[in-house]
């Protein structure tokens, strides 16, 4: 018997109250809707645009057709695809593609490079999304000050690149106060832009019609390319659905799916069939359906509301930049990087300088570049589209082998779905030239650093192997010559627990002691988001003097390592940290004459070690308490 289950973890699906279950509700509009819920600032006058409207005429047809498209993406893609498969798709409750990539090598039972590279790809994609997102949202909002005030126009892209070094400037601070208010801001957000949808419907009630299907379908069949253009403008109003699955774990699937239903779709809706009814009855009003719904009063309160929700969807992005790459470090696919806290309560409040830096030049270059949301446009789309057909092919491995569906029931639920994707690919293909390059460049500069990461560290993790000795040999000729005895204990950080760590056989051979007792530490990330206290540290005692201590770590954790040995000493070990030491290796890289890499990946790699945090603020070790031995090695 088929049936549709995943591994949802009650303690991320909260159920205990009515209550509880509204204000997770609240908080998900904020956070997981911000992205989707701007899109009608922009995606029906690009849509309708590229079907051939213009000020001098709307072909009716042409408006029921593109209504068509983009209720049914929101039904299909979003609806169906996210909110009742994706969802359920959760690894101990979180979501997220590099998430499904941890699923997805877990059903098959191994490390897949097919699998891997699709998490790679899905990853790096989502940078080129979270540089867009910030700049066409908070231009498209700005714009509006034109239909208020004609003479601001010359302004619109300086106030955009203010608002947005203030939005990257502020990060540092930390969101934890602020992003109390994003809920309801987002909700009076949905209810504003589904007011005038509401009365531009009454007006004209047979806008309704384009809830058939027909019109979108007829119209991709007989109007050929334009079809496809157009295509890949109705792809706007569904940018934002990954976030959906993104974020399954700071508010449950429940909470998401309510939201939606509830509020966020029949707003989408409500307002996009507004804009068709108002351009059909004014059709001058295609220059910015949008904010041209609203009377002359109401529109400039609307444009601060729109900044407001523009900036709350551009924060979800940036947070949710932070969060991937703080998985890829985990992972091994990224060097260390800074991580601070923000919160002394949310642990998913962090703050990663290096990432924010580059993304707010990536950003401020965008808008300086592309100056106007609908050229922006050009540029959205291509890197969500490309995100979304990765995670149907994750998706259907977990459902095949992880949930044991039958092959016909996988291919029956998940090949809809990939053939709507790749349509849209497809059809924002179409835009490479007209500025979908960048993501795609970004995308695979991305690629490269994480690719060049993952196989130097492998390189250089063979190589220190074989300088390094058997730990068992260098232990037992220890205790057949032991040599002075120190009193305190010796905790030395090592990737590799089968051999002698460098900074031990340096302490031997410069200092001529040896500890008391001494710990070989090992820190392992694992495949799932979170490890639980009682299997976080595992003793492995190999002599009287030496023990090897291993230390395990889920992807969505930060590592802290006295935090974790103080489990230990229930387990045992009398950790004292103000009488430890911590021996740490410091490896200065040299290129080789003869690398197995290409020179310049080999320069590349070297370059990103020399960027990566220190291990000592990494791993939260007291500075004071470490003791590091350099080292020099060609790779």
């Amino acid at each position: 018997m088929m049936t549709l289950n995943g591994t949802a973890s009650a303690v991320h699906s909260p159920t205990a109250s009515q209550s509880s279950l509204w204000a997770l509700s609240l908080g998900s509009l904020g956070v997981v809707y911000g992205d989707i819920g701007t899109s009608p600032l922009y995606a029906f006058r690009e849509a309708i645009t590229s079907a051939g409207g213009s000020a001098d005429g709307v072909d009716p047809d042409a408006v029921l057709s593109v209504l068509s498209l983009i209720f049914w993406a929101l039904i299909l893609i979003v609806t169906v695809k996210y909110v009742l498969v994706l969802l359920r798709a959760d690894n101990n409750g979180e979501g997220g593609t590099l998430t499904l990539m941890a699923l997805a090598q877990r059903a098959i039972g191994g490390h897949a490079p097919v699998i891997f590279l699709l998490g790679v790809i899905s990853a790096a994609l989502f940078y080129g999304d979270a540089v867009i997102t910030p700049a066409i949202s908070v231009l498209s909002a700005i714009e509006g000050l034109k239909l208020a005030t004609p003479t601001v126009e010359p302004y619109v892209v300086p106030i955009t690149i203010v608002i947005l070094v203030a939005l990257f400037l502020a990060q540092s601070k930390g969101t934890a106060k602020v992003s109390a208010l994003f809920g309801p801001i987002m909700t009076v957000w949905f209810v504003a832009i589904a007011l005038p949808g509401v009365y531009y419907i009454a007006v004209n009630p047979g806008i309704l019609a384009a809830v058939n299907p027909f019109y979108g379908i007829n119209f991709l069949l007989s109007h050929g390319k334009v079809a496809f253009i157009t295509l890949g403008a109705v792809f706007l109003a569904v940018t934002g659905a990954e976030a959906l699955y993104a974020d399954l774990g700071h508010f449950g699937k429940r909470p998401i799916q309510l939201a939606w239903v509830a509020l966020v779709l029949p707003s989408l809706a409500i307002n996009y069939f507004g804009q068709g009814a108002m351009v059909l009855a004014y059709p001058k009003g295609i220059e910015n359906p949008f904010f041209l719904m609203y009377p002359d009063w109401a529109l400039l309160p609307m444009v601060a509301l729109a900044t407001a929700a523009t900036i709350i969807a551009s924060q979800a992005v940036i947070t949710g930049a932070y969060s991937i790459t703080r998985q890829a470090i985990q992972l091994g696919l990224l060097p260390r990087l800074e991580v601070r806290h923000t919160s002394e309560t949310l642990e998913g409040q962090i703050y990663m300088p290096r990432v924010n830096t580059v993304l707010l030049v990536a950003v401020v270059l965008l808008v300086g570049l592309f100056r106007s949301s609908d050229a922006l446009a050009g540029a959205y789309g291509i890197a969500v589209s490309g995100t979304m057909i990765v995670t149907a092919l994750m998706a259907f491995i977990v459902i095949r082998r992880g949930w044991q569906w039958p092959l016909a029931g996988a291919c029956a639920l998940i090949v809809p779905f990939l053939i709507i994707d790749v349509s849209f690919f497809l059809a924002n293909s179409m835009k490479i030239f007209a500025g979908g390059w960048m993501p795609l460049a970004l995308a695979v500069l991305v690629i490269l650093v994480m690719y060049t990461w993952r196989t130097g560290s492998q390189l250089l993790f063979d190589k220190t192997r074989k300088q390094e000795l058997p730990l068992a040999q260098l232990v037992k000729m220890l205790e057949a010559k032991p040599p002075q005895r120190v009193p305190g204990t010796a905790v030395f950080l090592t990737s590799d627990p089968k051999s002698a760590p460098t900074a031990l056989l340096h302490s031997l051979k410069h200092y001529k002691v040896l500890h008391e007792k001494n710990v070989i530490l090992t820190v392992h990330a694992e495949d799932i988001p979170r490890v639980a206290a009682e299997n976080r540290v595992h003793i492995e005692q190999i002599s009287e003097t030496f023990s090897c201590v291993r230390l395990r770590f889920g992807f969505m954790e930060i590592p802290n390592v006295p935090q974790a040995l103080a489990i230990a000493r229930s387990l045992g070990w009398q950790f004292d940290i103000m009488s430890t030491s911590f021996f740490l290796s410091r490896r200065t890289l040299r290129p080789a004459a003869r690398s197995d890499m290409p020179m310049w990946q080999d320069r590349l790699f070297i370059m990103l070690t020399r960027t990566a945090n220190d291990a000592t603020d990494y791993f939260r070790i007291p500075t004071d308490r470490v003791v590091e031995v350099g080292t020099q090695i060609v790779v």
